[in-house]
């Protein structure tokens, strides 16, 4: 081939897992049955769904209670209002610190509060998506005992699935917010898929890593947690490219052969920047209009005669 300055499609490639940008583990507020379970897991969900909900017997008695223990403690500080000569709807003409007084003696204030809390808790006994989504890690059974401190599942946007991976700091220099990438998974090849990166840590590890993020293109074939490949893309013009094939290793130094004459002249080169299938000339070794042999060359010598033959298309 002849040799002349073009685009190179510069490749880093490394080794990254996928999550999800939108992740969200839902869990039930209180200790109660679960009634309804209305999902199963890969199942897709609008925001607002009902995904489940606890039995309500116990949470409406204790709603009830509370709302009456507020009831009760409104009265105590109505009876205290007028016992220090305020008529028993006109708290605003109390000063504020004695209306406060009269709030905590009476149980006003934790009333509201248990109140508050048993209306929270109700509300929550359905189990709601909170944005469009799949069902995950729901394990649950219908009549068992739901705890709050147990994540009852997950829902996962898979839309936003984004790529974490690393790159050595010496490669830093070399990537940039809004690069391309391509993400392949190792478990399934068709679920290839387009990037660019939207987050650099500047924090460099102990072990001389930097962590990158790179948001993907939706594709239904990709999971939460999959491990993938990922290439980061970069065109850098004006550059001298050849094939891998043409680069020979003689007495652990990088040759090589270009012609001239009908003979093989041997060239020690620098290769620089690399991709699956081809290397940049990094030094002046090689000059546009060079023509270079990139097959049968790992038996050629300096000076070797050589005959080009045009092969036909059959």
């Amino acid at each position: 081939m002849t040799l002349k300055r073009s685009v190179f499609h510069h490749e880093l490639i490394s080794n990254g897992v996928l999550s999800a940008q939108r992740y969200a583990d839902l869990k039930f507020e209180s200790s109660e049955t679960v009634a309804e379970i209305h999902v199963k897991n890969g199942a897709r969900v609008s925001k607002g769904q009902t995904l489940a909900s606890l039995s309500t017997f116990r949470l409406k008695n204790k709603t009830a209670q509370a709302l009456d223990a507020l009831e009760k403690a409104k009265l105590e500080m109505q009876d205290l209002l007028i016992g220090q000569g305020y008529a028993a709807d006109d708290s605003t003409k109390a000063p504020p610190a004695l209306m406060q007084l009269i709030r905590t003696k009476s149980g006003y204030n934790q009333a509201i509060e248990q109140y508050s809390l048993a209306v929270y808790e109700e509300e929550h006994a359905v189990l709601r998506a909170p944005f469009d989504g799949i069902v995950a890690n729901l394990f649950a059974k219908q009549y068992q005992t739901a705890s709050p401190s147990d994540v009852f599942c997950t829902v996962i946007d898979p839309r936003t699935l984004e790529a974490s991976f690393s790159v050595l700091e010496n490669e830093l220099p070399l990537i940039h917010a809004g690069d391309k990438v391509v993400v392949t998974p190792f478990a399934i090849a068709e679920g290839r898929t387009e990037g660019r990166i939207i987050e650099i840590n500047p924090v460099v590890d102990k072990d001389g890593m930097i962590k990158v993020k790179a948001l993907v293109t939706y594709n239904s074939m990709l999971y939460e947690g999959m491990k993938v490949r990922v290439a980061i893309l970069r065109d850098v013009a004006n550059q001298l490219v050849v094939p891998k094939s043409t680069v020979v290793i003689r007495s652990g130094k990088q040759v090589v052969f270009t012609l001239a004459d009908n003979k093989a002249q041997w060239v020690y080169v620098q290769t620089g920047l690399e991709n699956s299938d081809s290397y940049t000339i990094a030094d002046e070794s090689l000059k546009d209009g060079d023509v270079v042999i990139t097959s049968g060359n790992v038996n050629l010598a300096h000076e070797s005669p050589v005959s080009v033959r045009v092969m036909s298309d059959e």
